[in-house]
């Protein structure tokens, strides 16, 4: 397929090493699903096969139709690769009768996902979600994963909102119906997660919450949803494993965070410093889902990020 040529627009005075010139060369993003465990696993690749990789994973509850603007971004000049987890977007969504909808077992789809597409070596960009799966990865593969992008993701409980803690700790502690109650609101505020926070609400497209909303809605997703949110609990139990592998394996970090999250806080944020001395930490005046609002500033600061790392990679 050929390549497409387009105009770009600067928007201020980015770091980093997006293109700003009249022209840029853009990427073409395809569109592939992949047999990993019987599960059709989706996902959305673009770039070079010969550079470096970088696999983009999903937060709640997207998928990696959150990453649509900032693959060609940095496909210009990486390899980049984003799946759905199963019962996400457009992959396999099986009950929880027929999957066990644990984080630990989404990481390892993943881990199958990334086998089955040949990438042995990339850098792992997480948010929400995406913390806990990325982290499960990088304890299990330390040689493969050669560094890590946090947006919005935590390794702490000090980085959670005390708020979304209290409103949990019920369901976790003994999940009975009416204690679900506090998990089962959180499949409604699609909208709330998206705006609350943003600075730059006019920049949000309204099509990214409804298309994660009418997936949310799909029939058996909220039994999927609700088994996921319930299964949070073991990452925070995980989080002392996660502490000390950061600690030990000290792998480049660049911390890229919505500062105004309404459930990840600044604590989260300035937690991985303290863990990897060399972390770079870059603060957005932004929510929970801060590319739709900051996607050009972080992909200039992914694309700095990377290219500094590209020699080692």
């Amino acid at each position: 397929m050929s390549k497409i040529t387009a105009p770009i627009v600067a928007v201020g005075n980015l770091p980093g090493s997006i293109a700003l010139d009249q022209a840029a060369t853009v990427e073409p993003v395809a569109y592939k699903f992949a047999r990993v465990r019987e599960l059709d696993i989706f996902y959305r690749e673009a770039g070079p096969k010969t550079a470096p990789t970088l696999l983009l994973l999903h937060g709640f509850p997207s998928s990696s139709h959150m990453f649509r603007d900032l693959i060609p971004l940095l496909a210009t000049t990486y390899h980049v690769v984003a799946p759905d987890y199963p019962g996400f977007g457009h992959s396999s969504a099986p009950s929880p009768d027929e999957f066990t909808y644990t984080f630990g077992n989404l990481a390892d789809v993943v881990d199958e996902f990334t086998a089955a597409v040949g990438l042995t070596r990339y850098v792992v960009y997480m948010q929400d979600y995406g913390g806990p799966v990325g982290m499960h990865l990088a304890l299990k593969h330390p040689e493969g994963v050669r560094g890590l992008v946090v947006q919005n993701a935590v390794v702490n409980v000090e980085g959670w909102s005390p708020e979304i803690v209290r409103d949990f700790t019920p369901a976790w502690t003994h999940r009975t119906a009416v204690t679900e109650e506090s998990l089962r609101a959180i499949l409604q505020s699609t909208r709330f997660q998206y705006t609350q926070g943003a600075t730059r609400v006019d920049r949000i497209n309204p099509d990214a919450w409804l298309f994660d909303q009418a997936l949310l809605d799909r029939p058996g997703s909220d039994k999927i949803q609700l088994e996921l949110l319930y299964q949070y609990k073991d990452n925070i139990a995980r989080y002392p494993d996660w502490q000390r592998y950061l600690r030990a394996a000290q792998p480049p970090i660049l911390v890229a965070w919505g500062d105004n999250d309404p459930i990840f806080t600044i604590q989260g944020r300035d937690f991985f410093k303290t863990l990897v001395p060399t972390a770079e930490i870059r603060g957005f005046d932004a929510g929970h889902f801060a590319l739709e609002t900051h996607g050009p500033e972080i992909a200039a600061e992914i694309l700095a990020f990377l290219d500094r790392l590209r020699s080692p990679m």
